[in-house]
């Protein structure tokens, strides 16, 4: 039922998300060492829903739509939200005016209290378009509009029912302990650190240019855990390509991007940014080529409302959870 057999390993891992989750509902003194597990689990349900609204996982429709349910459990949020916010929104716009992912809304400056805050701005500016591609759904779409509704319905019913059943096994004020620590913190975790990734992947790179609109990160650790979505730059040249076809793609294309772009470990490219580059400029991150607010001679300066709506419209005539 799969399309590509890379995917066995994507099955493995979501086989893996509710063993460890419940793991601590059956002993709460398991917390300490599989809740960072669990988070990185649910990281790897963002991850895994991000290649899945780009690449269908499976050859059936009704499977890819139980499959985007089973995700939306672990990652913490439906995951049809990709679409508008990520597949219609920032792959149109990659960071420029328009895209309501843009690292430079506020400052284009890069240091430790952006990066942290960048969440809650991304994340405010992020509500608009998937309402508004929940209202065209609704308006013009009502299969998929039953299915984003059904997405919710699935998540919310399950985490309280997650939640009534830690109650039910360990109290009230333990239960909902033993809930936060199993679902609540790696959600959390799972939503904070994909927005990061989509900060430090786009901040002081130029989205004019063919090859140096994204930063990558080419150390095949990361790019093994992560599901090889550290090699962005392809990833936005292809965004149809399936995970496991990447490495290649990026080989590609690796000698013409900026030097800058590809860092190949991500810790110690965070310790330079945020611990050295404070003391010493010269360890942090500079604008690559042309800033994303300072469009070429012809091109608009800011995103049209219209363009981004006909996006939406398209994408709600066009989509399948």
């Amino acid at each position: 039922m799969l399309r590509y057999s890379a995917d066995i390993r994507t099955l493995l891992w979501c086989a893996a998300m509710p063993v460890v989750a419940l793991s601590m509902y059956f002993n709460p003194g398991l917390i300490p060492w599989m809740c960072p597990l669990a988070c990185y689990l649910a990281l790897s349900a963002g991850v895994i829903a991000h290649n899945h609204n780009h690449c269908p996982t499976f050859k059936s429709r009704r499977f890819n739509n139980v499959f985007g349910m089973w995700l939306s459990i672990f990652y913490g949020y439906p995951t049809f939200a990709w679409i508008p916010t990520h597949n219609l929104n920032h792959h149109k716009y990659v960071n420029k005016a328009g895209d309501a992912t843009i690292t430079w809304r506020h400052t284009n400056k890069h240091n430790l209290f952006v990066a942290l805050s960048y969440f809650f701005v991304s994340a405010y500016y992020q509500a608009e378009p998937t309402k508004a591609f929940i209202r065209k759904a609704k308006a013009n779409n009502p299969p998929l509009y039953r299915q984003i509704v059904t997405q919710y319905v699935v998540w919310i019913g399950t985490y309280l029912a997650l939640l009534g059943l830690a109650m039910g096994m360990h109290g009230v004020w333990a239960g909902i302990k033993v809930w936060i620590f199993a679902f609540g913190i790696p959600a959390i975790f799972a939503l904070w650190t994909i927005i990061y990734f989509n900060y430090i992947q786009h901040v002081h790179t130029d989205p004019w240019s063919e090859h140096n609109h994204s930063r990558s990160f080419t150390g095949r650790a990361i790019n093994f855990f992560l599901f090889n979505n550290a090699l962005h730059a392809v990833h936005h040249e292809m965004p149809g390509a399936h995970w496991s076809t990447l490495r290649q793609a990026h080989e590609r294309i690796e000698a013409e991007i900026h030097p800058d772009l590809k860092p190949r470990y991500f810790f110690p490219w965070c310790f330079a940014n945020y611990v050295l580059a404070p003391f010493f400029p010269r360890f942090g991150t500079q604008q690559i080529g042309r800033a994303p607010f300072l469009p070429p001679p012809g091109e608009k300066a800011e995103g049209a409302i219209g363009d981004e709506m006909e996006a939406v419209d398209a994408g709600v005539n066009a989509a399948r959870v």
